[in-house]
């Protein structure tokens, strides 16, 4: 008993450890970090579970999700490869995290994380930018869901898993989708029948193209980006197309 406690004290003590030298991005800190792996379908925490941890996603896709007071399920977000998850939480998980995909995380002890942002100033602003990030992902589904119709939601939801993968914004570019279309139209706040019309129109329409289960390529993005109702397509996008198109040809 006494050596099973000092194996628990030792382990601690070692998560616990200040890293050597000046970590200069906020993935520097969990290199040291063992990985972790979960199957598809398997969940990395509970709403509502004390926040000890933060994690890296170093592999696959998770999707983080709220059940609401009916039993219904929303998905407020997807997190990929270079991501952290738990950056702005301080005692409970307000979401659930579950594997997508087979998925390798890295966790780090909150407070560990914690002793060093305190120690190295240099980490403090990008703590400060990547909650910036969340409160403006926030803001954007608030207005997806308020403001959009189901097109709308669908091709808005496209170009924000274009940004996420290649960030080339033109024709031809392949999108992959891991998830799910019940955990695309959880996400959209629409219903999976609504999705999977909405999907099958904008590849009629010459708009998009299927490849496979879990991709799409952009054949028209200009279009895509129109009909996602954002107003900013038509300045910087529009540039990225016509360089993207020119360097093609």
């Amino acid at each position: 008993m006494l050596q099973t406690k000092n194996v628990h004290h030792l382990k601690e003590v070692t998560n616990a450890a200040l890293f050597d030298g000046e970590p200069d991005c906020l993935q520097a800190l969990f290199k040291r970090q063992p990985i972790e792996h979960l199957a598809a379908g398997q969940s990395l925490f509970f709403e509502g579970d004390i926040a000890k941890h933060l994690f890296e996603v170093v592999e696959g896709s998770l999707r983080i999700f709220k059940i609401i007071s009916d039993g219904r399920r929303v998905i407020t977000g997807f997190l990929h490869a270079g991501d952290i998850v738990g950056v702005s939480l301080k005692n409970h998980y307000l979401y659930s995290a579950e594997a997508i995909v087979d998925v390798r995380v890295r966790r780090l002890v909150r407070k560990t994380f914690e002793a060093e942002i305190a120690r190295c100033p240099d980490l403090r602003p990008e703590v400060f930018s990547h909650l910036c990030d969340e409160m403006a992902a926030a803001q954007d589904q608030m207005v997806l869901l308020s403001c959009k119709n189901a097109e709308e939601r669908v091709c808005t939801f496209l170009r924000k898993q274009i940004k996420r993968g290649s960030g080339l914004q033109g024709n031809g570019v392949l999108v992959d989708l891991p998830m799910t279309r019940l955990d695309i139209a959880d996400y959209l706040g629409l219903t999976i029948e609504t999705v999977s019309r909405t999907m099958t129109k904008l590849t009629q329409r010459g708009i998009l193209c299927s490849v496979g289960r879990h991709a799409v390529q952009v054949m028209k993005y200009g279009v895509l980006a129109q009909l996602s109702g954002d107003d900013e397509y038509y300045s910087d996008e529009r540039a990225q197309i016509s360089y993207a198109g020119a360097n093609h040809h």
